[in-house]
């Protein structure tokens, strides 16, 4: 049998410079038939990545496609830098399952304040789940950042849903059905930068093309989080909009009160299709991988950089996700 062809797996498959291309990466990694997979599939998958990082043959692998899929399997379960495989609903392939039962339970039991606060606490914890399971192994969250995070979000969506819910009692049930996600992105404004506070107080490495460090910037860290934000907020977006727009249509037609039952099992499915797509789409908005230009930092890490390295006019960061 001819040996497997080599190719760096600890990169994308994809090209990571086009949109198109970041959203063929983020398809595989969010893909949700990865929650369905086996301990001894993940194991096998794991085994698969060890022994070609380490420059061995892998019988297993008949292809360079199995390779990558195997690549991608693990990444779905096992931390990028501790190696431990990763509570399941944490898991980035759990996104979209996970966020079309708690999105369309939101805009469901939007009208009464129990349902509110008991789906928003429900976000909210799920939130706190995914960036504990995703957390830095070189940088991890402590329990008290992790804490305040946790009680900041929560307290600022119920604060957020249930003061709009009250300011549009009386106004067309569609804007209702919008509040949901004000309060999902107030609460992404909110946990978000606190989850990250260590890279805002200390800034983040600057790389050159190479990935040599040459910089550590504060500004690069507040770039890339408000680009986080954005692409959370990008991916609930299409869900809570589309859904609550489709679900007018069916109650002014009267469909709904013929089938009261059929509200939650709509919104939830219709939830979950958007989803499958947006989940790609608002991850792909930035690349990983930022860039910045050394012009455009703070005075005295440009003036360092131009010190060191004059010829250097863009630096890379990791955004994170």
């Amino acid at each position: 049998m001819a040996p497997t062809p080599r190719v760096d797996i600890d990169r994308p498959k994809y090209d990571q410079s086009t949109y198109l291309g970041r959203v063929k990466h983020f398809i595989l990694v969010t893909n949700p038939l990865n929650v369905f997979a086996s301990n001894a599939e993940l194991e096998r998958a794991r085994q698969i990545v060890i022994k070609y990082r380490a420059g061995k043959e892998v019988p297993e692998a008949k292809s360079l496609e199995d390779i990558w899929k195997a690549k991608y399997l693990y990444d779905s379960a096992f931390h990028p830098e501790t190696g431990e495989k990763q509570l399941i609903v944490g898991r980035m392939s759990a996104q979209m399952p996970m966020n079309m039962l708690i999105t369309g339970c939101m805009m469901t039991f939007y009208k009464t304040t129990p349902a509110v606060v008991f789906w928003q606490w429900f976000n909210q914890t799920f939130n706190a789940i995914v960036n504990y399971t995703n957390r830095s192994g070189t940088s991890p969250i402590s329990q008290s950042q992790l804490l305040t995070s946790y009680c900041l979000a929560t307290s600022g969506a119920l604060g957020t849903a249930l003061t709009l819910n009250r300011a549009v009692r009386n106004m067309n049930p569609l804007i209702g059905r919008l509040v949901p996600l004000v309060a999902v992105a107030a609460a992404n404004c909110i946990n978000i930068p606190c989850m990250r506070m260590q890279e805002l107080r200390n800034g983040v490495s600057l790389l050159d093309e190479k990935n040599n460090e040459v910089g550590i910037s504060k500004k690069a860290a507040f770039v890339g989080i408000s680009a986080v934000v954005v692409s959370r907020i990008a991916m609930a977006m299409p869900g809570m909009t589309l859904t609550p727009l489709l679900m007018d249509k069916l109650e002014k037609r009267g469909f709904l009160k013929r089938y009261p039952r059929a509200n939650a099992p709509i919104q939830t499915l219709f939830c979950g299709f958007v989803l499958l797509f947006a989940t790609p789409l608002g991850c792909a908005f930035f690349s990983q991988r930022a860039a910045i230009k050394v012009d455009s930092l703070e005075e005295e890490v440009r003036d360092s950089i131009k010190k060191k390295r004059p010829e250097l006019e863009t630096v890379w960061y990791n955004k994170g996700l």
